[in-house]
């Protein structure tokens, strides 16, 4: 398709109603995936707004930790502000790789070849008879 369709379509990123609701609101900060967070206005019970716009594809599983604490109002101020420096062994978050080439696929399954190991001898199957 030669056409841009992105203003019109919720699944291509923020349309552009979306864009238009976001004039006069706060841009918080970014986060390493490239999703921007913006802060404005209040909720029904007085709460400041609080969204995300991704990068890509819109993925709940696409907001790191840090991000989704700050957007569900469990710290108030942006993550680099508020929480420690990651440490050394914490790896970076992971959107959910269902459906991709990167899905977790054990050494049994179909998409493995379907060839599980043989069992030990130590499992005795159920039957409704015993």
């Amino acid at each position: 398709m030669g056409i841009n369709l992105n203003p019109f379509t919720w699944w291509n990123g923020a349309t552009i109603g979306t864009w238009f609701g976001l004039r006069g609101m706060s841009r918080i900060g970014e986060d390493g995936l490239g999703n921007v967070y913006y802060q404005g206005g209040k909720d029904g019970a007085g709460n400041p707004r609080r969204w995300v716009i991704y990068n890509g594809s819109n993925d709940a599983s696409r907001v790191p930790p840090e991000w989704f604490s700050w957007l569900h109002h469990h710290v108030d101020a942006a993550p680099a502000e508020v929480l420690p420096p990651p440490r050394p062994w914490q790896k970076p978050a992971k959107p959910n790789m269902t459906g991709t080439a990167e899905a977790y696929r054990p050494s049994g399954s179909l998409d493995r070849g379907g060839q599980r190991q043989a069992a030990t001898g130590d499992y005795e199957a159920w039957s409704p008879d015993a």
